[in-house]
């Protein structure tokens, strides 16, 4: 097989992505090229991320390409995947994963004046700062991350968040002021992990799966499906093996800051469904559905 068309944003770090594919798929004998297609979330740049509330903000369109044919496969952060795929679409590769922490661009976290202000368009980290720093001035940020960066760099805010393998992918690590632990603040499920998807066809992406990485991101994925599937819940899931042991922390959060709920499960890598299933479960009982509630106005 040949030719094969990759969709793509078209943001330096989607593009980084891509490339990334097309030449792993170039390494096993495929020619490639890239389509870029401007999603929903691209389009949007003046709005809070958790204020927009559609889900596939940046998935939407991508999909809509691969059910028409016009690619053959798509390249996502597997953090901006729903849980719920289209018919006929399946996630048919998640590529061994980066980093999966976010990181803070400017100052440390406790390095932060009083009032400092920093910038995040999730409500996730949003909400998980607040409980760490209740006296931070946080503030929505959109754009691509050149465009945050710059906006930092201008002295618009203090510092900002965004995700480790972002920074890292594009070669600018060196901006990262503190690598956030997973217990200060619980990672979007799928951070750091790619997405490649196609039509439910026989592929030849399948061969860039690397089964842990798909093991832990089943785990996180499953629970964010059992509280509700969409990319701005106020919840953050971390699964990593350790032999054939898979460990899952999840926490939710309250926008509104306190202390996260959180819990943890480990269990048979195989078992990777059942466990975020089960999680998502115990958080619900525990009072997540409290808390999500209050977010969607239920």
């Amino acid at each position: 097989m040949s030719g094969l068309v990759i969709g793509s944003r078209g943001s330096a770090l989607a593009l980084w992505q891509s490339r990334w594919v097309a030449g792993e798929l170039e390494k096993l004998g495929h020619t490639t090229r890239i389509e870029i297609i401007k999603t929903t979330g691209d389009k949007i740049t003046d709005v809070a991320l958790s204020k927009v509330g559609t889900k596939g903000l940046f998935t939407k369109e991508l999909e809509e390409a691969l059910l028409d044919r016009r690619i053959d496969l798509a390249v996502h952060s597997l953090k901006d995947m729903p849980t719920d795929l289209p018919r006929g679409l399946v996630l048919a590769a998640t590529p061994v994963r980066e980093d999966a922490r976010d990181a803070i661009v400017g100052k440390k976290v406790a390095d932060l004046p009083r009032g400092a202000r920093v910038g995040t368009s999730s409500l996730r980290r949003m909400a998980q700062l607040k409980a760490l720093r209740p006296d931070l001035a946080i503030e929505s940020i959109r754009g691509n991350v050149d465009t945050r960066l710059r906006k930092l760099d201008e002295g618009q805010f203090d510092a900002i968040l965004l995700a480790a393998a972002g920074l890292n992918r594009l070669g600018l690590a060196d901006r990262i002021a503190e690598r956030l632990s997973i217990e200060a603040m619980c990672p979007a499920v799928g951070q750091g992990a790619l997405a490649v998807e196609t039509r439910e066809e026989a592929t030849p992406v399948a061969a860039l799966d690397h089964q842990p990485t798909r093991d832990a991101v089943t785990a996180e994925r499953a629970v964010l499906n059992g509280l509700g599937g969409g990319c701005q819940v106020p919840m953050g899931a971390h699964a990593w093996l350790d032999g054939d042991q898979l460990h899952i922390r999840a926490a939710v959060i309250s926008p509104e800051g306190g202390a996260p709920l959180i819990r943890t499960a480990h269990g048979p890598a195989s078992q990777a469904q059942a466990l975020g299933e089960e999680l998502s479960r115990e958080l619900l009982a525990a009072g997540a559905d409290d808390i999500l509630a209050a977010v969607y106005g239920a």
